[in-house]
């Protein structure tokens, strides 16, 4: 017993002048695990009792609850460290850790431990939105302290570095006003009849369920093409996830009553011309 009790309290390192052993290691991860644990039951608690009894938009209550989940672990390492004996006066400790640690290697860590600070409070990004970040297209699905993860169309988790979100452009679809406006280019036969095109194109799109009222759906005539008139469909959609959708429904409605109302879809066509030689004796 009193090896192994010089064991656990032989001095390994020295902090602030105080020496620490590996008991108390083993205190201070004990004491860290507690809180984490507790960290994790307040946030469940939190959002699952409280929260959900207010009328909350999803994207703040992931925010408070993370917020308050680090608040609650940040304690509980000032309390461990105290434990133990390490005098965090003005938590120069701390700091001294973080440059330490940025010293090593850490400034990418760091950066986006900043940056999802930044991502929590500045909130220009937010559980559930549809995003864009470089080719990739999908919609938020966890804010962590270090990465955001973004699932993909096509049911791909993409973890994306906090700081890539503060450093480059990112498209939020859905950030402040979640209408859309869907554009349509359509090409009709120049033997169409013009006003029957407008009033054709205006109903199918009043006519889809998924089209916003208001702004009303509008026509414009764009140009006049090699072997159309081009037309431009412009309606709204109140969600940014469905104008894949909206604009599928429309472009086959379309197709229907263009064949309805007999208004060709022309296609490019090229004219061949044959030229004999006759050769004279």
């Amino acid at each position: 017993m009193n090896e192994i009790k010089d064991v656990l309290y032989y001095p390994l390192f020295t902090i602030n002048q105080t020496p620490i052993s590996l008991i108390s290691i083993l205190l201070f991860g004990f004491i860290l695990i507690g809180f984490v644990l507790a960290a994790r039951l307040l946030k469940t608690r939190l959002l699952s009792k409280i929260l959900t009894k207010f009328k909350i938009e999803e994207g703040m209550q992931f925010t408070l609850t993370k917020i308050s989940q680090y608040i609650v672990v940040f304690i509980g390492a000032i309390v461990a460290l105290q434990f133990i004996g390490i005098d965090l006066t003005g938590l120069a400790v701390v700091l001294g850790f973080l440059s330490v640690g940025i010293g090593f290697g850490l400034q990418n860590v760091t950066s986006n431990f900043i940056a999802g600070i930044i991502l929590l409070f500045e909130r220009p990004i937010k559980i559930g939105d549809r995003v864009t970040v470089g080719d990739t297209e999908g919609d938020v699905t966890h804010i962590n302290i270090r990465s955001t993860t973004i699932r993909s169309l096509n049911n791909i988790a993409y973890i994306v570095p906090n700081s890539e979100f503060i450093s480059t452009t990112v498209i939020n679809w859905s950030h402040g006003d979640t209408k859309l406006r869907v554009d349509l280019d359509i090409g009709v036969s120049y033997n169409s009849d013009l006003d029957l095109v407008i009033k054709v194109l205006k109903d199918t799109a009043i006519e889809n369920k998924d089209v916003l009222p208001k702004p009303e759906p509008e026509v414009h005539f764009r140009e006049f093409g090699d072997s159309s008139w081009n037309m431009k469909l412009r309606v709204w959609v109140d969600n940014p996830k469905k104008h894949y959708y909206v604009r599928s429904d429309l472009n086959c409605a379309i197709v229907r009553a263009f064949r309805k109302n007999n208004i060709e879809i022309p296609f490019p066509q090229r004219d061949l011309h044959l030229r004999s030689t006759v050769k004279n004796d």
